[in-house]
């Protein structure tokens, strides 16, 4: 136990542990947020271009579903962290197979190094993203009022480090501004940058956790015994022969191809939250004030679930337009099309202190609810904005303004505000006592059924459609954010007295 006098204020007055942990997090998401900003154009790029020559619509699918099986896969992360290796191990391995799936897409290897790739960054991500977070509560005893101050400073490394990335990976497949490749992209060297991103966060994690992070990470905290493993491994086998029979059967019927296989993870993806909600509103150790909360928590869920399908949107449909419908200069300056993911990152930076103070100040702000619902109406706005450009100028063959994009992506942040962060408390409040991993689990799994859906419905985002596709999209958050305004008094009811 800290004392007053013993603090550890190593790290602008914080753990020294918050540093490890904080420059791990940046560098796994340079790497990560590096890597999305230039696969999507690496999967559907011409081989003469340097790419794999993939068909758009499937390109555009296989990205929303990589982001849809990062977040299953932390479901998996959390609980081998808890009750198999512990926190600081399962980071670890988690940052190794992300170091080594960036390798892979290093190498010329074509459509296997893809596919291989994401298998090793997906189980890798699963393995980090939930338990650094973990990691960071740790530092911290109950009554140190250094902890919001801590959680503020390693979310600003996060997006440091996924602001940079658009940034120096298209430039390394640029050929490091001397143009070394050519007229081609040579996304090898720009995966090449993520990797060593990632090597670094490695090193610095290793050598700073063995000094600063407790000996407690080592360790599961609720360690599963040989009793309660047996279960589990039963269970596993059976979701694995199935999967594997699903799988002949499909190959047995000429229909395993990556479209297919795209349709099976996204049913995936929207029952096992389904599963999910019957099991705790069926549980004899749910109370019944618990199970109304439960019921509660469905439509923000489902409010979520459409958020993330916009917002996760970014490195999709929206890369999509700034590749082939934007302007890439303003006056003298050039850049590339990669470099608009940067804006979710440097947006939220710029966001988060502001709502902040709104938070602390507004007596009468709304609930939980009302904040969704405000949420999904901005999120679809952004997207009828994106509506605009083809609109206004009767035709969408030609490049408008980088500013439409600009646009767009400060109107989704704002939503982002009034869902994400409060998405995260609710969810604490709401759980029942006897599922409160498993719901926190949920909200991730929200992220994984709305990216779902999008590999589904991305596959018909063209120049030709663009308008219908904007509206449509659009319409379907600000039509559900609207009937949430109706819903809101009787969802805070069902809340049974959280706010």
């Amino acid at each position: 136990m800290h004392t007053e006098k013993n603090l550890d204020t190593g790290f602008f007055g914080q753990p020294r542990g918050l540093s490890t942990l904080f420059f791990t997090e940046m560098w796994e998401r340079f790497s990560y947020y590096g890597m999305r900003a230039i696969l999507l154009f690496y999967m559907y790029y011409a081989i003469s271009r340097g790419g794999l020559g993939m068909n758009q619509a499937t390109a555009a699918s296989v990205m929303s579903i990589y982001g849809s099986l990062v977040y299953l896969s932390s479901v998996v992360g959390g609980w081998l962290s808890d009750r198999v290796w512990g926190s600081r191990r399962t980071v670890f391995i988690g940052g190794v197979l992300i170091m080594l799936g960036h390798i892979a897409l290093s190498l010329p290897f074509g459509l296997t190094a893809l596919y291989v790739s994401i298998a090793l960054i997906v189980a890798g991500t699963g393995l980090l993203k939930p338990n650094v977070s973990d990691m960071v509560g740790s530092l911290y005893t109950p009554e140190d009022k250094r902890r919001d101050a801590g959680f503020s400073m390693f979310v600003f490394g996060i997006n440091l480090g996924a602001a940079v990335a658009p940034w120096a990976v298209p430039w390394a497949a640029n050929g490091f501004g001397f143009h070394l490749f050519g007229n081609e992209m040579n996304f090898h060297a720009g995966f090449s940058l993520a990797a060593i991103g990632m090597f670094f966060g490695l090193i610095q994690y290793y050598y700073g956790g063995r000094k600063y992070l407790s000996k407690d990470s080592l360790y599961p905290n609720d360690p599963i015994d040989q009793e309660a493993l047996r279960p589990v491994i039963i269970w596993s086998v059976v979701v694995v022969v199935v999967l594997a029979i699903i799988i002949a059967l499909m190959a047995a019927m000429r229909a395993l191809n990556i479209t297919n296989i795209i349709s099976l993870i996204t049913l995936i993806a929207v029952l096992l939250p389904i599963g999910y909600f019957v099991m705790m509103l069926n549980s004899r150790k749910v109370t019944k004030v618990e199970r109304s909360r439960v019921w509660a928590y469905i439509p923000l869920f489902i409010a979520a679930a459409i958020f993330w399908g916009i917002e996760e949107s970014g490195s999709v449909v929206l890369a999509l337009f700034a590749e082939q419908r934007t302007i890439l200069h303003i006056g003298s300056w050039h850049f590339a099309a990669a470099n608009f993911q940067t804006l979710n990152p440097v947006f939220i930076m710029i966001l988060t202190p502001f709502f902040v103070w709104l938070w602390d100040h507004w007596k009468k702000q709304p609930s939980a609810p009302g904040k969704f619902a405000a949420g999904l109406i901005i999120a679809g706005l952004s997207y009828v904005w994106m509506a605009l450009p083809g609109i206004i100028h009767g035709t969408t063959s030609g490049r408008v303004s980088p500013f439409w994009l600009v646009g767009s992506w400060f109107i989704v942040e704002i939503a982002e505000m009034l869902i994400s962060p409060i998405g995260l408390s609710v969810t604490t409040k709401l759980a029942p006592r006897a599922f409160q991993s498993q719901m926190m689990s949920m909200w991730f799994l929200a992220d994984a059924a709305g990216q779902a859906v999008n590999a589904q419905i991305v596959k018909y985002y063209s120049s030709a459609t663009e308008v219908p596709y904007f509206l449509a999209v659009g319409l379907v958050s600000v039509v559900f954010g609207i009937l949430m305004c109706f819903l809101v008094k009787r969802i805070h009811r069902l809340m049974e007295g959280v706010n």
